[in-house]
């Protein structure tokens, strides 16, 4: 049986929400905090950044789990925590959403190079993935965003691990760099062998996010379409990111020149769209009313 986002997806574009971390620092979360430790302290400021992008028309929010590892979590002290720090982020979520909007478990990079560049096993991986979306899974996501992947190796580690503790639909986003050779991960990986193998492995929906401004997403979208048969997501950057002398990150790329590349990102064959970092409500609001325009 397909699952209610995707066949929704076979009928429009879906829209997705933008960044979680930008919108909590402006609510004041300190430089180098971990996000998740807000899920039990600050539940009511997580629970209105998902409220104001539903609002804005977001038909998928991203729990406030990016970095809901173990292994990510220990640079924290929190390594102990992440069930309960994952299950209040899915929890929050699905409190905030009105009905027939989804929550997808957001799940990132751990941090951690694979051997021989780092001290990781894929086991080790596996199950640091394993542990967090259990958490997630418990909460009530209804499916699996596996995202900014930089290693395949890793990305594919984590959607087995995925697979080993929940029956959810598991969506991948890789982060590549444009280069004038195409796009690759910092890893090394193509468009193409990325999705080849993430898509024998189970993933239900493939594509990028991160990294790249709005205007180059395309271009990374019609890559992948070239490779794959999966429905895909893309998430652009709000342009490049500027350190301040506070040490918070801004983003160079105005709404107005965002939201102008988003029909070329449709029509390259995103069936997902949403932001990431840089992007607000804002972003999205403006993207709602495009993607309408766009919907077959």
């Amino acid at each position: 049986m397909t699952h209610p986002l995707l066949e929704l997806a076979e009928r429009r574009t879906v829209l997705l929400d933008g960044a979680m971390g930008t919108m909590l620092m402006a609510r004041g979360l300190a430089v180098g905090m971990a996000p998740e430790i807000w899920n039990v302290e600050r539940p009511d400021l997580v629970r209105e950044v998902h409220a104001a992008y539903f609002a804005a028309g977001a038909d998928v929010v991203s729990t406030n789990s990016f970095g809901g590892t173990p292994l990510k979590l220990a640079a924290h002290g929190l390594e102990g925590r992440a069930y309960e720090l994952n299950h209040a982020a899915a929890r929050l979520a699905r409190e905030a959403a009105p009905p027939g909007r989804f929550v997808a478990g957001s799940v990132g990079p751990t941090g951690k190079f694979l051997r021989p560049h780092g001290p990781c096993s894929e086991q080790d991986l596996e199950a640091a993935f394993a542990d967090q979306v259990r958490g997630l899974a418990a909460g009530g996501v209804d499916l699996v965003l596996i995202e900014t992947q930089y290693d395949l190796r890793e990305a594919l580690a984590a959607v087995r691990g995925a697979r080993s503790v929940a029956s959810l639909p598991i969506f991948v986003t890789m982060t590549f760099n444009d280069t004038p050779r195409g796009f690759f991960t910092l890893m090394g990986d193509t468009p193409a062998r990325a999705a080849g193998e993430l898509e024998r492995a189970g993933a239900a929906a493939f594509g990028a996010n991160c990294t790249l401004a709005a205007d180059r997403m395309a271009a990374c979208v019609r890559a992948c379409r070239g490779a794959i048969g999966l429905p895909l997501v893309a998430q652009a950057n709000a342009g490049r990111p500027v350190a301040g002398e506070d040490g918070r990150v801004t983003y160079s790329q105005t709404l107005e020149d965002y939201v102008r590349h988003v029909p070329d990102i449709v029509r390259a064959g995103a069936s997902f769209v949403g932001g990431c970092c840089g992007t607000d409500p804002s972003f999205i609001r403006a993207m709602a009313g495009i993607v309408g325009k766009e919907a077959p």
